[in-house]
């Protein structure tokens, strides 16, 4: 044999060497992120209602996790002990969107862990992982029965990612801020974990170099591709997400810091913060959001962009904070005085709001909206993108009738809807 035919064949050897290592480490990446939003979606968990006893078991399962991973604990102090939880109170409410808070108040638990690497600046990778509980008014099914939502992409995918960053960060190179990760709880109640956090921080605000949120980051689909809310916050987001986009993932952006998820209240800091998101479907806040229904390869891409992303910014200084234009129209989206009840698909780009999903027993579903109809007008107000349909939905009144023109495949409808 001579010895071009030799190395051919020892090249060869060592490619399928390679990508028989590759595929075991992939496989063991994908079963260890599964077995961490199967746990935290269990139904022991009961839905991971923030200040129930069930909140605090999976808060304990998240704490073991950051131990397991080797990751420190940045909580409370019990006596000279650091612990992985930073423990405060919160209204007790019995519908956390009307806005009206009790007397009465119970316990949450953000659980809080670090990398530290002598840095003067911090990073924060975060995820909510509370949940609805047994369903009620923030539930997308009938309000009026009870079942376990179990919240798998609703944020035991956000929960499990953060994990896998944590691993990876721990193992890296990229040392030049301290990485602090926070399971945040009651963000379904009003983001109440995150806001706590930063009036409580571990360290000075002004120490916070960047914020990353992870919040539904379970259902990639590669075709469709994902959102990133938020990088208006810093004028580097923009370039510096292309360049980390190695594996050359289809995403949409967003400018406004403002949103229903973590990353306000770091935006509302003046700390840039982006929010890594994969869409809305039909089992948003519903029972039927299990851990099945997951793409657990589409997690581990979404993972090595982010890691990605901070090492590219491994060589920044501290970020430049913006703040950003649409901060009327997202406020505007946290205090509507009415709701459409559907689900909008946040990837698509094309003229109007197309529906993800419709909610049952909400005015689209009554007045005949269906899944795919894409939203043209709702009263006299042209819906020509989310911007636009938030903005429409503000300009109405509870108990209000008003025209919906949608367009239905080729077809274009209207419809009466009460709100």
């Amino acid at each position: 044999m001579n010895a071009f035919k030799i190395r051919t064949l020892l090249f060869v050897y060592l490619i399928s060497v390679l990508s028989v290592v590759y595929s075991q480490d992939n496989s063991l990446e994908i079963k260890q992120l599964r077995s961490d939003v199967e746990e935290l979606s269990d139904k022991k968990y009961k839905g991971r209602e923030a200040g129930t006893k069930y909140e605090k078991s999976a808060a304990e399962y998240i704490a073991k996790r950051f131990k397991d991973i080797g990751i420190a604990p940045l909580g409370d102090k019990v006596g000279d002990k650091m612990t992985y939880f930073q423990v405060f109170k919160f209204p007790k409410t019995k519908d956390p969107h009307t806005g009206a808070e009790s007397e009465e108040f119970i316990e949450g638990y953000n659980v809080v862990a670090w990398i530290d690497n002598g840095s003067k600046y911090n990073v924060v990778i975060g995820a909510h992982y509370d949940h609805l509980g047994m369903g009620g008014a923030g539930s997308g099914s009938l309000s009026d029965v009870e079942d376990i939502h179990n919240g798998a992409d609703d944020n035991a995918s956000g929960v499990a990612v953060m994990f896998d960053i944590a691993a990876k960060l721990k193992a890296g190179k990229a040392k030049r801020n301290n990485y602090i990760f926070v399971a945040f709880t009651g963000e379904e109640k009003g983001l109440y974990g995150s806001n706590n956090f930063l009036k409580n921080p571990p360290f000075y605000l002004n120490t916070f170099n960047y914020m990353i949120n992870l919040d539904m980051v379970g259902r990639f689909n590669p075709e469709k591709g994902l959102v990133i809310n938020g990088v208006g916050t810093s004028p580097i987001w923009n370039s510096v997400l292309e360049k980390s986009d190695t594996m050359s993932l289809k995403f949409n952006t967003t400018e406004s810091g403002v949103g229903p998820s973590d990353h306000t209240s770091f935006y509302l800091k003046d700390i840039p913060a982006i929010h890594f998101f994969t869409g809305g479907h039909e089992d948003y806040h519903k029972p039927s959001d299990d851990f099945e229904k997951l793409n657990y390869e589409g997690m581990i891409s979404i993972s090595n962009f982010i890691v990605s992303l901070i090492s590219e910014l491994n060589s920044k200084l501290k970020l430049a904070f913006n703040r950003t234009k649409d901060d009327e129209v997202n406020s505007q989206r946290m205090n509507l005085k009415v709701t459409l009840g559907v689900i909008p698909d946040y990837l698509y780009t094309g003229k109007g709001m197309r529906v993800e999903g419709v909610r049952e027993g909400k005015p689209a579903a009554i007045s005949g909206i269906i899944a795919g109809d894409i939203v043209l007008k709702i009263s006299e107000t042209e819906v020509t993108d989310m911007k636009t349909y938030m903005s429409a939905l503000g300009e109405l009144e509870e108990g209000q009738k008003a025209k919906v023109k949608v367009l239905r495949g080729e077809e274009e409808l209207e419809l009466d809807v009460q709100f």
